[in-house]
């Protein structure tokens, strides 16, 4: 781990090692470059103070050019990335303290990624101008270059449409948790031509914006969080269900993530060692795993408390004093039958199915 923590300062070391040779490059732009005061009488650009790169320091054409050209051009290329790395950096800071909400982070960092890149690009035609080259021929020429890739590049254009649609229809955000092609994930980023999703186990899926067809949001309501619990087919459901009446309360107050419920809707399955017992509970989709390992948890406790056995594969063999103590009274009996007719109305709008 140490290793990896300490190469997460490299970036950031090299970035203030360029911010610093920007500044100096600034600092010391008049003894770079020179600074221009006009033009003589036979045509030539007076400078004052002169540039020391003016010098003639070698009879070599080439370390002459070195010393006089290149150098110069580097600074300059130096100055041009320290200052579009810096409107970079700013631009991902200002996105990430002016806005809060979903949608505002989304088109923050769509709008970022896209000023990015135009920031990327002027920056290579400024370094290409700074190297001698006609960069105003070229952006003249830009016209057709485009139209040339245009039509080479139809998926990229759609990608970039179809980004554009995502952010402002708003089906999904950053932070949205969504299924993709059968893979569930949160959406870290949508660019301007790919949407990236980080799975629980911190795999990262990329996705073009235009491959999206179909998908499923699972933030936009509440999630509905279940629990299987098995009871003993020698244990009366009433008394389970008299006992759940009694301490369902318990499981919300054991249980904070849960926004609604949780409820009892009753007997899922008949199963081949034990009656199957279904519980529910609404809560955000962040939560669902952990709160349907709670509801195990506390449900388990309860049953260890009151005595209620959970099947497991055994030899059982039946003890006829045992199934007399068992015997149900009415009380219990009526307890358990208006219990199960509340839960179900007030949990009537969580539907549900069995597996």
């Amino acid at each position: 781990m140490k290793p990896t923590t300490k190469m997460k300062w490299i970036p950031w070391v090299l970035y203030a090692a360029l911010v610093v040779a920007t500044v100096l490059a600034f600092v010391f732009a008049p003894q770079i470059y020179g600074v221009k005061q006009g033009i003589d009488a036979e045509g030539k650009i007076i400078w004052n103070p002169p540039s020391v790169f003016n010098a003639k320091v070698s009879e070599n054409p080439i370390l002459q050019y070195l010393y006089s050209q290149a150098i110069p051009n580097l600074i300059h290329t130096v100055q041009i990335i320290g200052v579009a790395v810096t409107l970079g950096v700013l631009l991902h800071l200002l996105a990430k303290i002016t806005f809060h909400t979903k949608k505002g982070i989304t088109i923050s960092k769509l709008i970022a990624n896209f000023l990015k890149w135009v920031i990327a690009i002027a920056a290579v035609f400024f370094v290409m101008d700074a190297w001698g080259a006609d960069t105003t021929t070229m952006i003249a020429s830009a016209g057709v270059v485009t139209l040339i890739i245009g039509l080479g590049s139809q998926s990229l254009v759609a990608d970039i449409l179809a980004g554009i649609f995502i952010v402002f229809e708003g089906d999904f955000q950053v932070g949205d948790i969504v299924i993709i092609d059968g893979w569930r994930g949160e959406v870290i980023s949508i660019g301007i031509r790919t949407t990236k999703l980080i799975d629980a186990g911190g795999n990262v899926k990329i996705v073009n914006n235009s491959e999206i067809k179909t998908l499923v949001n699972q933030t936009k309501e509440l999630s509905v969080a279940k629990a299987y619990v098995s009871i003993s087919y020698d244990t009366r459901i009433e008394r389970v269900e008299a006992v759940i009446a009694d301490n369902i309360g318990k499981m919300r107050e054991a249980i904070p993530a849960i926004v609604d419920g949780p409820y009892y809707k009753g007997v899922s399955e008949l199963g081949d060692s034990g009656v199957q017992l279904l519980f529910v509970a609404k809560c955000k989709e962040d939560d669902i795993y952990q709160v349907q390992r709670d509801l195990n948890r506390v449900i388990k406790i309860i049953f260890d408390d009151n005595s209620i056995e959970i099947p497991f594969n055994q030899i059982v063999v039946h003890d006829a004093e045992k199934e007399a103590q068992a015997a149900l009274t009415k009380k219990e009996q009526k307890k358990a039958e208006t219990f199960l007719d509340e839960q179900q109305e007030l949990s009537k709008d969580i539907v549900v199915t069995d597996k």
